[in-house]
């Protein structure tokens, strides 16, 4: 074995170890990446040739964790890992969009990169590390690349910024930034803050830009130490560069008109683009009559390529030289946008807005606890309460396909507009939260107005947001020291544009972004200017969502299930629940309700929701008549329970039972209960007149809730000694058998009558 191990130390002291040589060494670059109890693989193989026909970089990443890395079995029947997960997904895409710009633009070959998590503590964030792997294996490997890369995650505590913090850390942070850059540029920055300025961002983007910059010298160094600084050699394309020059002498002012052709839509464009295109191509074939159908076919391939050339320089140099865009815009104008809430009559929240030819109508259902997502990957268990899905159906953009499953796109947009959000819910609200935003137009900028759907949707659905959120795109083209900063971007200049940079935020500050650079020499003051920018389109956006819906609906919509919410001592959750969920599972089927408790942080909080309001106060009833203390002087109406010789015992709650005396059920003197008509599982009115301080019992009196008979009073107690030492239940038996009663003008007392002071209180 060739085993050669670097390090690079973190600005905290933290060390990364990079070893390569060891294992997984059939691949054409490994390495195993260390950081504390943290061990991840990264491996890249590549094929050594390019797919005949293949017109694009074939690059395919994949991020995924072991349950075995923290000790834990999968879930599910088969206990083996499956499909990624969502949180795998999202750090596989991570990777891809700093790993893709830099390979070079004419390489086709197929490219696998392969991240595996074998060991975790929970102390490191391991998505973190998975760029600077996976951008290692690469520097290991003979394949050609422009330059390394890595990955750091930013987050700021007491105002300081901290490089890859732990877990334990980032609960402390107001800012969670995920930053991707060569040793010199930002490629990709995708992050959630707690509305925070656009300086702090820039701020964060500079910590991480210094820390990158060690972990992309000790992948060179590595590279040059293995030998494979010199790349592998490779032809991918055939290019006839006449071909090329005729391409852009004859297509270029067309192209060029067309980019300034203020009055078009996208589907004009498109059109009178694939006719530039096709006029040409036959003009070439009557040309070339000489030629097989197969060169034919080769050189239309290539027509293909010059032309793609060609429609990119003409837009970029539009909009140098004249700065208007291809749809006459200013560079800082924002399309025309309409907004709409309610536009469905039963889900408890919608909304579409539409901006330019972007569409978004969003969805908004509100559930119980039951309906939380629940999360079990492999570092994180536990239960979701806002979920947002976006779909990206095909018709969005005319295209004539099938849908088939959720693709990472869909993901990773939903997800940056989830991040958008989720701090806006109020945390004691008491719902689960599910948005959809289905995507009916697209020419830019879908997951933004996804953001600005899903506000309008959340508050046509009453969810008292904290404040609303709205989103925009920026785009920018630059050539040597000419730039355009576009606000509201359009496909065409997302995709033949040099940067895609969405922001999202309140009034007040941040809340999401995700920035994807395709140029080189990116400075801190041009994007400091487009987030600026960005800032004001924001501004108008909310102004135009305010001026449709200014705040949350005061009430919910009919159709929505109502939810009480509160908390109990957690010395009543098994209470409440009883023996096996005997008791919750009665309430729920006698009232009709749903309810959950959550004990997780050792608190009861409890969530009762029904379709209607006498069910939620039936339940409620219910369960504070459990979790109820009972007060000296209060009034119940009680359950007969069971019939002694002395009394009777009375359920004044739930599991809360308390003694009525036999002397304590009427005025008059009784022999028995049964005198009085008392039977068990008879209902009777009872107060409660004392707890024992050492027992905790209970004593009633039905008697104290009758009229006291005109001219009786009690004779004052005889002293204790009397009873001698006798027990409490024989004393309680000759209760009777030493009383006697005056009346006030002296006269005897029957001996069936019970006497009471003057106070109220029985004489013992």
């Amino acid at each position: 074995m060739n085993v050669i191990t670097k390090t690079v130390q973190l600005p905290d002291g933290r060390t990364i170890s990079i070893e390569t040589g060891k294992v997984a060494k059939q691949a054409d670059g490994a390495v195993v990446l260390r950081m504390g109890n943290t061990v991840m693989l990264a491996t890249v193989c590549a094929a050594t040739e390019a797919v005949p026909g293949t017109d694009f970089m074939p690059l395919q990443v994949d991020y995924r964790e072991q349950y075995a890395a923290a000790g834990r079995f999968p879930g599910g029947f088969t206990k083996r890992e499956g499909k990624a997960s969502d949180s795998e997904i999202l750090t596989s895409r991570l990777v891809d969009r700093v790993l893709r710009p830099l390979f070079p633009s004419d390489f086709h070959t197929e490219v696998y990169v392969q991240v595996i998590l074998f060991s975790a503590d929970n102390v490191d964030q391991p998505d973190a590390l998975a760029g600077f792997a996976a951008s290692a294996a690469m520097a290991a490997s003979n394949i050609p690349i422009e330059c390394p890369i890595s990955e750091v995650r930013v987050g700021r505590i007491n105002g300081k910024y901290v490089i890859d913090p732990t877990f334990q850390q980032m609960s402390e942070s107001d800012m969670d930034v995920m930053v991707g850059a060569t040793k010199d540029n930002i490629m990709m920055v995708e992050g959630e803050m707690d509305e925070v300025s656009e300086q702090d961002l820039i701020g964060a983007l500079k910590a991480a830009q210094e820390a990158i910059q060690p972990m992309c010298q000790l992948q060179e160094e590595l590279s040059k130490e293995l030998g494979t600084d010199v790349k592998r050699e490779y032809c991918d394309e055939t290019n006839d560069e006449d071909l090329r020059k005729q391409v852009k002498d004859e297509l270029y002012d067309k192209c060029y008109a067309e980019a300034q052709a203020s009055d078009a839509d996208k589907k004009h464009r498109e059109t009178t683009y694939d006719k530039i295109k096709t006029d040409f191509v036959t003009e070439y074939d009557a040309a070339h009559t000489d030629l097989s159908e197969e060169d034919l076919n080769e050189k239309h391939a290539e027509i293909d390529r010059y032309f793609a050339d060609v429609q990119r320089d003409s837009m970029r140099n539009s909009v140098l030289d004249t700065r208007k865009r291809m749809d006459g815009r200013a560079l800082d104008e924002i399309r025309p946008i309409w907004c709409e809430v309610s536009p469905l009559p039963m889900p408890h929240g919608s909304a579409i807005f539409q901006r330019g030819e972007t569409m978004s109508l969003s969805t908004c259902t509100l559930g119980t606890k039951m309906d939380e997502k629940q999360i079990d990957n492999v570092l994180e268990k536990g239960y979701q309460r806002f979920i947002l899905h976006y779909n990206f159906p095909p018709f969005c953009t005319g295209e004539a396909k099938a849908q088939r499953g959720v693709g990472r796109r869909e993901i990773g947009h939903g997800h940056l507009a989830w991040r958008a959000l989720k701090d806006q819910i109020p945390e004691n609200f008491p719902y689960t939260v599910r948005l959809v935003s289905e995507i009916l137009e697209s020419n830019g900028s879908s997951s933004m107005a996804t953001v600005c759907a899903g506000t309008l949707a959340l508050m046509d659905a009453g969810v008292p947001i904290k404040k609303p959120v709205s989103g925009i795109s920026m785009g920018l083209i630059k050539d040597g020291d000419r730039y355009a900063i576009l606000t509201d971007i359009l496909g065409d200049e997302d995709h033949l544009g040099d940067m895609d940079f969405k922001t999202t935020g309140t009034k007040d500050g941040l809340t999401a972004t995700q920035m994807d650079i395709k140029c080189d020499g990116l400075s801190f003051e041009i994007l400091e200017e487009a987030l600026m920018q960005a800032k004001g389109a924001r501004e108008q956006i909310l102004e135009k969502m305010l001026q449709t819906m200014p705040e949350p609906r005061k009430d919910l919509k009919p159709q929505v299930p109502r939810i009480e919410a509160f908390d109990i001592p957690k010395e009543f959750i098994g209470a409440v629940i009883g023996p096996g969920g005997k008791i919750i599972q009665q309430m729920q089927e006698e009232t009709g309700a749903t309810i959950t408790i959550d004990e997780s942080d050792g608190k009861g909080h409890i969530q009762v929701s029904a379709p209607d309001k006498k069910s939620i106060d039936s339940a409620l009833a219910r369960i504070r008549s459990i979790v109820a203390i009972p007060e000296v002087g209060e009034v119940y109406e009680g359950t007969v329970r069971s019939i002694m010789p002395y009394g009777c015992f009375v359920e004044i709650m739930p599991g809360k039972d308390g003694l009525l005396h036999i002397s304590e059920i009427d005025w008059k003197r009784l022999d028995r209960v049964e005198d009085a008509g008392i039977h068990e599982g008879d209902k009777i009115k009872v107060k409660l007149i004392d707890i024992d301080s050492k027992t905790g019992k209970y004593k009633l009196s039905h008697r104290a809730l009758l009229p006291k008979p005109e001219g009786w009073v009690e004779r004052e107690r005889r002293p204790r000694r009397e009873f001698g030492d006798r027990d409490h239940d024989h004393d309680r038996r000759n209760y009777h058998e030493h009383r006697r009663f005056e009346h006030h003008d002296h006269q005897e007392t029957p001996d069936n009558e019970t006497p009471q002071n003057d106070s109220g209180k029985q004489e013992e």
